[in-house]
Order: structure tokens, then C-alpha cells, then sequence
């Protein structure tokens, strides 16, 4: 262990000095306090529980307006159900004895109320008799089922099953109950992070700090997410997001402030921890900012599935801020002897001068700035066109995997009964069986719709009920457009002779009316972020061309990372099951990526601005901003890579979106863009790219990141 160094006086000690201040000159108290903390909010989510809750209301909408209406007129307490589906080869009557014992064996089993019998329940079974399912009634709600006692149901209806006669259980909650548990995409991440960083320091002391660093944020971050559920609404999907952003910007963050602070050693800067908590310090500050402010922004679109998450999500990047300027700091104190000395023995060992290459890089760019600019901009252009025609949807069990039981009774559903089976238009007239009668009629001679339920009428009488199975599956753009038509002309008809009120509700038509949310909201949304984030920078660099690159570029890296989650999962490649991208996935990723793209923005053209105060010289400045970040942006980037793309072995197909889309963004922006397109377009801006108004530069705040 080592004393510290007494911080240098600064003129005006702002917030981060007095923190990381005092978190170096009691680094052994601060350490602790991370693990009290840590350990204190582990077991108080342990103790207390989790409470999230998945807010899927979209207030105004048609299938919004479905549910509200069940909820008033249906009996309170509905409990959740399971379906077993069965396939006979040669027919169920042979292997009626066989279902039988099944059901009986079910009927037994722990939360299992009632199960019908598909040979007495009325379109149970196909017109072939080969298929059939039987509705396993529980006696609890889906959020009170266990999974445990879900996968014995699983497990002892298929001990029924021989060649030639498959028994198979859908629903949701056969699909959660086959979902692994998690943790090895963390691993993976984690492991190849480590490995990038040996790889990077030469040295496992030094690569494991930026790890603790962040293993410490997102652990305190999850068990104080936790204790949050009980206080707001926070849906169950946000803490393996929450895991996979804070990991990626926890390791991001500390890496930055590390690589500062090894440069300045080499320096021989006495004060090298101050130093680097004084530049790069304050820059993951503001590139911090900018995240939070890009999830915030979340919340102008005003929906309650994603209000949750982004709050979650910036929590956890408000940990992953101060980790980086107390505990790490802590850390580079109590092990700053051996630190140096692996850091130094490491250096010694490179042949080349650090920065050769990447100043190499910038020379060649700046001799023919436009080749590489305009070939950019091309690729990204290119890679952004799939995005136009991306269809958003909600995952159903038709997207599972095909060795799933759920994705098996879906298939067999979709074969014995036909693909509209799976996902049923659930049409609600609230002018009883008077209404409903002619509903049917029209319902019954649409060509998009295969067959139609008889009414049901609520208890109160005053509501009526028809379910409208499709000819397509619930996930083809055939089904969107029926809704669409359904709403826009059949029905609008049909209520001008009848009086009535008719809506749509339903799994497909609730994925349109999000769809048709966010892009109502969208505008709204893309300019509290964009414009948000330009006046940080333009007060940061006292600039109007450096924002004005940065907003343009980043929502062309933005677009890009969508287009290759467009080409993967909606149309299928590399093997991935083909279906419609996650409703809420792009608006996430537009907000995760604007603010992680703005860590590059600011660490790279920081230290071009350093550059640029100190000689001057706006071509040199480019040159030495990139010769001394380029190796960490793309270590950094590197690391971020590892750790998102390592959610492609989730089976979750909403992470495995999200792990993508996010790892080919920061692949784009870290190498096309920060170290090829910027270069480029600072190469021509050339000195024009510091100006500023005097008027503006009056208004604008001073920011600085450079320190004194």
C-alpha cells in the first residue's frame, strides 16, 4: 500500500475534487464503504424481494381500451393457465385412453384447479382429429405460479409421450418455466473483458481494477433496484438490461480514468492520479451526463413499459459514475507502488513509441480527407437502409427455439388449427348480444380471417366478446394489416348501421398501437436527446460544428446498428429465428448508444481540444488527440463488444436484440467513425471547427474538462 500524494490547491476545488479527494486520502474507508454497501443492498433484496411489475398500458389506445373494459366488467382474480397439446400420428381416438390418464395425473398436481377434456370442450380438437389441446386451469395468478411447480407440469405430461404420440405445453408460462436461468453471457462478457485488459496493461493487477470497479456498481445497482421496485413500477426485464449497460459502462469508465492515469506515469507526472481524475475524470462525468440525459429522454414518450427501465438503467450509470471517481481512485492508492511498477516494466517491454500508429492513421487520413468521409458515410448509409422497413412486434412463442415445448405446442397449434390460431383478434362490442350478432357476420365474411367464436356475453350482459382467428400468424405483416383494415373500414361500417362502438384488442393489435406510440412521440423524443446533448457539448467545447458532427453521426451509427438487427432477426440471417424486432428494443437502443456514443465524442475530441488550447495548431492537435486515445477507445471499445455480444448466448430473444444492436454500434462508432470519419471532418473543418458566436459564448455556460 501507498500514501498519497497531497492533491495540488486548485483554484476553485470543484464537487469531483473534494469526492475523489477524499476517497484517496481514506482509500481504505472507502473501499469498505463500497462493500458495506454492496453486501448491505445484496441482502436487503435478498430479505425483502423483488417487486417488479410489467407495465404494458398504453393509455388512449384501442387494445388499451379492450383491457380497461374486461377489468370493469369481468369478475376480479382472474388466475392463469397452461395449455397441453397433443399429436396422435394415427389419430387421438386410438390414444384416448392414454390422454386420459394424462389429465388425471395433472388434475393432481400442485395449483392445477381444473383441465378440460379436449374430446368434450367444443374446437379442441382439428378437423382431422389428430390434434387437440386441453386447458390446464391453475388456481393462482402467473405472477404467484411457481416456476418450479410449472416445470413438473411440463415434465409429467410428457412422460405420457411415444413415438407417434407427442404431448407438448404452451403458454406463458410454459415459456418462462423453459428460460434459463441466466449469468453465463455475464461470465463470457466478463471473462473476455479481463482478457482484453491483460492483454492491454500486461498486468492482472491492473486489468482487474476497472472490473471491480464495475462489478461493485452493477452489484449495489441491482440490490438497490430491487428495494426501488417496491416504490415504482419496474418491469422484470429491466436488471438483465440494467446488468448488461452497467457492465459495458462501469469497465468503459474505469478504463478511460486507468489509461489516463498510466499515461501520465510514463509522464513521470508526480500527481498522476489527479491528473487523471482531473481530465478523464471529468469527462466520464459528462459523457455520464449525457447517457443519463439520453434514458431520461425516455420519458418524454410517456410509456409506462419504458419509463421503468429507464430509470433502472440510469441508476445504474449514476453508480457506475462514482464508482469510477471514488472507489477506483481508492483502489489506484491502496496498490499505486505495484501498479506503477507493472505499468512501467510493461512499457519497457514495447518496442514502439505508444500512439506510432494511430498518428500514422490520422497523417494518412488528413492527406486525403474526403476518400475516407465520403466511403464512410456510405457504409453507414448502406448498413441504415434495412432499418426503413423494420416491423415491430412482441415476442410470441413462434420465435422461440425450436427444441422449446412452448415454440413445439405453438408449431402444433399452428398445424392441427392454422397460423392465425396462436394469436386470435380479440374483437369487444359493449352493446351486448344485440351488437355482437352482426359482429359475427362481418367478422365470418372478411378473407383475412379463418373463423370466428360465438359471442360471449360478460355477467353484467353489457359486454360482448368475439374472438377473430387470422389466416395469417399472429407475427406476418398479413395480420397487421387486417387489424389496420379492421379498425380503419370494416368495423367504422359496420357501427354506423348498428350504433355500437366495436375495438380491436389482442397481442398483434397491442404491438401496432406501440408501434404507433413511440412513432408519434418519436420527434418529441429524438429532440429533447439530440438537442440536450448538442448544448452540452457546444457549452463543453465552445463549438457549433463539433455538436452538429457529433448528433449527425451518431444517429447514423444509431441507424447502422438497427439495420443489422433488422437484417438478423427480422429477416433471419445467420441462422437467427426470423420474426418482428421487440416493440420497445429500438427506442432503448436509439437512447443506450446516443449517450455511449458520446463517451468516445468526448474522450476523443477532449484531448484533440487539449491539444488544440495548448499549440494551437489544428491538423497536430488531431493527430496527438488520436495517437494518445485511439488505443484506449478501441480497447474500450473492445471490451464493451465482449461484453454486449456475449448477450447473443442469452436465450432471451429480446437480449440477444439488445446485445447486438449494441455491440455493432459501438464496433461502428469506436472504429469507422471516432478514428476515421472524425479525423476527416475535423481535418476540413480545420480552426473553423472552435468557432463560436460571441453571443452564444456570452449565453453558454462555461464547462470545463480539462481542468486548471
Amino acid at each position: 500500500m501507498t500514501v498519497e500524494t497531497p492533491i495540488r490547491p486548485a483554484t476553485r476545488p470543484g464537487l469531483l475534487h473534494r469526492v475523489s479527494g477524499w476517497a484517496m486520502r481514506h482509500a481504505g474507508l472507502a473501499v469498505l464503504l463500497w462493500v458495506l454497501v454492496l453486501a448491505a443492498a445484496t441482502a436487503a433484496s435478498t430479505v425483502v424481494g423483488n417487486a417488479y411489475k410489467n407495465d404494458n398500458s398504453l393509455p388512449g389506445t384501442d387494445s388499451q381500451r379492450v383491457t380497461d373494459i374486461f377489468e370493469a366488467h369481468q369478475p376480479k382474480g382472474d388466475t392463469a393457465s397452461v395449455q397441453l397439446v397433443v399429436r396422435a400420428d394415427g389419430g387421438l381416438e386410438a390414444d384416448k385412453a392414454r390422454v386420459a390418464s394424462m389429465l388425471a395425473v395433472v388434475r393432481e398436481l400442485p395449483h392445477v384447479s381444473s383441465v378440460a377434456d379436449p374430446f368434450a370442450s367444443p374446437g379442441a380438437m382439428s378437423t382431422d382429429r389428430r390434434t387437440a389441446y386441453a386447458t390446464v386451469s391453475l388456481d393462482v395468478t402467473a405472477a404467484d405460479m411457481p416456476v418450479a411447480d410449472v416445470r413438473t407440469i411440463i415434465e409429467r405430461a410428457q412422460e405420457f409421450a411415444r413415438p407417434g404420440f407427442q404431448v407438448e405445453v404452451g403458454g406463458d408460462l410454459a415459456r418462462s418455466a423453459a428460460e434459463s436461468s441466466g449469468g453465463a453471457s455475464e461470465g463470457a462478457g466478463i471473462l473476455a473483458a479481463l482478457v482484453i485488459l491483460v492483454f492491454l496493461f500486461g498486468s492482472l493487477l491492473a486489468a482487474t481494477l476497472p472490473l471491480l470497479t464495475a462489478v461493485f456498481a452493477v452489484g449495489s445497482t441491482v440490490g438497490l433496484l430491487v428495494l426501488a421496485s417496491h416504490l415504482f413500477t419496474v418491469p422484470e426485464y429491466t436488471t438483465p438490461v440494467m446488468m448488461l449497460v452497467g457492465l459495458g459502462v462501469g469497465i468503459d469508465y474505469a478504463l478511460l480514468i486507468f489509461s489516463r492515469y498510466r499515461h501520465e506515469l510514463l509522464r513521470d507526472e508526480p500527481d498522476a492520479k489527479v491528473v487523471a481524475l482531473d481530465t478523464a475524470g471529468r469527462s466520464v462525468m459528462f459523457a455520464g451526463c449525457t447517457v443519463v440525459i439520453a434514458l431520461l429522454g425516455l420519458l418524454a414518450l410517456g410509456l409506462g413499459s419504458l419509463q421503468g427501465v429507464a430509470l433502472g438503467v440510469t441508476l445504474t450509470v449514476l453508480m457506475t459514475m462514482l464508482a469510477a471517481v471514488t472507489l477506483l481512485p481508492s483502489l489506484l492508492t491502496l496498490f499505486g507502488k505495484r501498479i506503477e511498477r507493472s505499468v512501467r516494466k510493461h512499457a519497457a517491454k514495447q518496442r514502439r513509441t505508444p500512439g506510432d500508429g494511430w498518428r500514422k492513421l490520422a497523417t494518412v487520413v488528413q492527406r486525403g480527407p474526403w476518400v475516407p468521409l465520403v466511403l464512410g458515410v456510405l457504409a453507414l448509409i448502406a448498413l441504415s437502409l434495412p432499418a426503413l422497413g423494420m416491423r415491430l412486434g412482441f415476442a410470441d412463442a413462434g420465435t422461440d427455439d425450436p427444441a422449446k415445448t412452448s415454440r413445439k405446442a405453438y408449431d402444433l397449434l399452428a398445424d392441427g388449427f392454422g397460423p392465425g390460431f396462436n394469436g386470435p383478434l380479440v374483437v369487444v362490442t359493449e352493446g351486448g348480444q344485440a351488437a355482437a350478432q352482426p359482429l359475427v357476420r362481418t367478422l365470418t365474411a372478411d378473407p383475412g380471417i379463418a373463423a370466428v367464436t360465438p359471442p360471449q356475453v360478460t355477467p353484467d350482459g353489457k359486454v360482448a366478446t368475439v374472438l377473430a382467428f387470422p389466416k395469417s400468424a399472429p407475427q406476418d405483416a398479413a395480420t397487421s394489416d387486417l387489424v389496420q383494415r379492421l379498425r380503419d373500414d370494416t368495423l367504422p361500417a359496420l357501427e354506423s348501421q348498428t350504433r355500437a362502438t366495436y375495438l380491436v384488442g389482442g397481442s398483434t393489435a397491442a404491438a401496432d398501437d406501440f408501434a404507433a406510440a413511440v412513432s408519434k412521440r418519436l420527434p418529441v423524443f429524438v429532440l429533447v436527446v439530440v438537442g440536450l446533448s448538442a448544448l452540452l457539448l457546444m457549452a463543453v467545447f465552445r463549438s457549433v460544428l463539433i455538436p452538429l458532427k457529433a448528433a449527425v453521426l451518431n444517429l447514423l451509427s444509431i441507424g447502422a446498428s438497427l439495420g443489422v438487427i433488422t437484417l438478423v432477426f427480422q429477416q433471419g440471417w445467420f441462422g437467427a429465428q426470423a420474426g418482428p424486432i421487440e416493440a420497445f428494443v429500438p427506442v432503448m437502443i436509439f437512447a443506450i448508444v446516443f449517450g455511449l456514443s458520446m463517451d468516445y465524442e468526448v474522450f476523443l475530441v477532449s484531448r484533440i481540444h487539449e491539444e488544440w488550447r495548448r499549440t494551437k495548431d489544428a491538423r497536430a492537435a488531431v493527430r496527438e488527440g488520436l495517437a494518445t486515445t485511439g488505443s484506449v477507445i478501441t480497447a474500450a471499445a473492445a471490451i464493451m463488444i465482449v461484453v454486449f455480444g456475449a448477450f447473443l448466448l442469452s436465450p432471451d430473444r429480446m437480449l440477444k436484440q439488445f446485445g447486438l444492436g449494441l455491440a455493432t454500434a459501438v464496433l461502428i462508432d469506436a472504429l469507422l467513425i471516432r478514428c476515421v470519419i472524425v479525423p476527416a471532418v475535423l481535418r476540413l473543418f480545420g480552426e473553423r471547427a472552435w468557432w463560436l458566436p460571441r453571443g452564444l459564448d456570452r449565453i453558454l455556460p462555461k464547462i470545463k474538462l480539462e481542468g486548471d
